[in-house]
């Protein structure tokens, strides 16, 4: 098979890019120093030995690690010398002059210009999810699709710094430019001229959409005709993320199973005998290629199970990213046990450590639940001072904030007035049980077993000041309820904070969808026990969002 050259350094989730080359027929040889690039030699007449830089996270970081290890030189070399060369993400970033994100450190500067941050005042930000990257459409006539790249199609960024775009100037050097619209700011989503090509999003993270983008990149396809697909710009700006959740524990047989809590209980009701045994829902590779294959826009997984006796590297959710990824090519998150860890043979892990192994086993983003409660409340006693220290903060200093969730339990606490609490509070529409017309919804840890004194509002504006990139936000009162999410909460977090969240917990009906899209500004909704059970699937839920006028992303079959 033909050989694909793929960077190996310190680059987030590159496991599922070389799965995605794999699967389009290429063997991924690893460049591991800098003399290794220069064996990636390109026939006249293929593209078979193309190098690919991926990357995820900071700038700086990145391109520190870059220049240290010695490889900027080698990637100048090979890209100036008119080898076939693809940058994603980080990637492309590289090969401008520089970044906001720190301004101390150069590119590579092959393309003029510079990122800048998003503007967060109007938008939450990191940019997560799928969008455009669309050619204009004389282009299209003229010359045909870009590198498989399609105007009605979605792709998937995560990113908080982009290129802005300004029509006309790059196209004078000869370079070609595909955009996406971010709120008002319009940035480059894709960038080409000859064999170099550069994308802001991951293909290998766009389902169909990006394979077609790599194979034809593999390929040496620089342009293909438009035949059987739209040239018309399709709807511009981010789609509505609709994301499955898989609940992964061992039931009494010692087996992973996907299961569903009723308010966290995961036990079918008791008998006579005691508690009933744990819900058994499905495998977690299966079910996760399903929800894949109806449009799911990302998967997760919460793996509520403790493996204390087990060695790290043999942890059995590893094992489970590891074959999830090489079928399913959409965002994967990972949440579960991902703190400073004693493995058994004594060893020192430290958070950083735990999640690197997860990215390396096909991880795109971890999500961190009671652990981060519990540094919240010291960053409050703190007044708000950095340790640097914590899970959050060096996994995002490696990784960038958008590669970390944090998931948040909150509960309900009625209250007469709010002089009646230190905490924040909301003036709810639904009084409680003594007709209490205010509330507040306290933070809690393991697995909502245990409250803390600390309010969702705390949690939220410290985990963002920590690092975090994304709140996924659940709420005890609604699970399994199957009655909707609780949006007076979704709003009063999405109020507090400027990073996207997640809406969770509460979804029995395709309308519960269109109901929290409706009502509130989230930036992605949640499902897992009525997927799980069959009663609706994604494809369900993506149905009647698209009916009802919202923009989401339709699924593709063929490459």
């Amino acid at each position: 098979m033909p050989t694909v050259h793929l960077l190996d350094y310190i680059a987030g989730n590159v496991r599922s890019l070389a799965n995605a080359i794999e699967k389009l027929g290429y063997t991924v040889q690893w460049i591991k120093q800098p003399r290794d690039i220069e064996s990636a030699e390109v026939s006249s007449d293929t593209y078979a030995s193309s190098l690919i830089l991926p990357g995820v996270g900071n700038f700086g970081h990145c391109l520190t690690e870059f220049s240290q290890s010695g490889y900027l030189e080698s990637i100048r070399k090979h890209i100036e010398s008119g080898k076939s060369f693809m940058g994603i993400c980080v990637g492309l970033q590289a090969l401008f002059e520089g970044s906001a994100e720190n301004v101390n450190v150069p590119g590579l500067g092959i393309i003029n210009g510079h990122l800048t941050r998003f503007d967060d005042r109007y938008k939450s930000v990191p940019h997560i999810g799928w969008n455009s990257a669309a050619t204009p459409e004389v282009e299209l006539r003229g010359r045909g699709s870009l590198y498989g790249l399609r105007n009605d199609s979605k792709y998937y960024y995560v990113h908080s710094y982009a290129v802005p775009y300004r029509e006309g100037i790059l196209e004078k050097n000869g370079w070609t430019i595909a955009t996406a619209e971010y709120g008002t700011e319009t940035f480059i989503g894709a960038i080409a001229k000859g064999k170099i090509l550069a994308t802001q999003f991951h293909p290998e993270k766009s389902g169909v959409a990006g394979l077609r983008v790599l194979k034809a990149f593999l390929e040496g396809q620089e342009r293909s005709p438009c035949q059987g697909q739209s040239i018309h710009r399709a709807s511009q700006g981010l789609t509505r993320r609709v994301i499955a959740c898989l609940d992964v524990r061992t039931n009494d047989e010692g087996d992973l199973v996907v299961t569903k809590g009723d308010q966290y209980d995961v036990r079918e009701k008791g008998n006579v005998s005691g508690s009933g045994n744990v819900r058994n829902l499905g495998k977690p590779v299966g079910l996760a290629r399903k929800y894949y294959e109806q449009g799911s826009d990302e998967v997760t997984f919460l793996n509520i199970t403790s493996f204390r006796s087990c060695p790290l590297a043999d942890l059995p959710m590893l094992e489970i990213l590891r074959q999830t990824s090489e079928t399913v090519f959409v965002p994967l998150t990972i949440g579960g046990g991902i703190r400073d860890t004693t493995d058994i043979d004594g060893t020192l892990l430290s958070a950083l450590d735990v999640a690197t192994l997860y990215f390396k086993s096909g991880a795109d983003k971890i999500s961190i639940g009671s652990d981060a409660v519990l540094v919240a409340e010291e960053y409050v006693r703190n007044r708000g001072r950095l340790s640097g220290k914590t899970a959050i903060e060096t996994i995002s200093a490696a990784y960038g904030n958008q590669a970390v969730t944090v998931s948040v339990d909150p509960k309900r606490v009625y209250v007469e007035s709010p002089k009646r609490t230190n905490h924040h509070t909301i003036k709810t529409k639904y009084p409680g049980p003594l007709g209490q017309e205010y509330c507040w919804y306290q933070c809690t840890i393991k697995g909502g077993r245990e409250s803390r004194d600390l309010d969702v509002r705390q949690l939220v504006t410290a985990v963002e000041g920590l690092g975090a990139g994304e709140i996924l936000l659940n709420c005890i009162d609604k699970d399994g309820s199957k009655s909707g999410f609780d949006l007076e909460l979704i709003d009063d977090v999405k109020k507090a904070v400027k990073i996207p969240v997640i809406a969770s917990s509460g979804a029995g009906t395709p309308s519960h969808f269109e109901e929290v899209f409706k009502s509130t500004s989230t930036d992605a909704a949640l499902g897992a026990g009525m997927f799980h059970r069959g009663e609706y699937s994604v494809r369900d839920v993506k149905d009647h969002l698209f009916k009802e006028g919202f923009l989401v992303r339709r699924s593709e079959d063929q490459i």
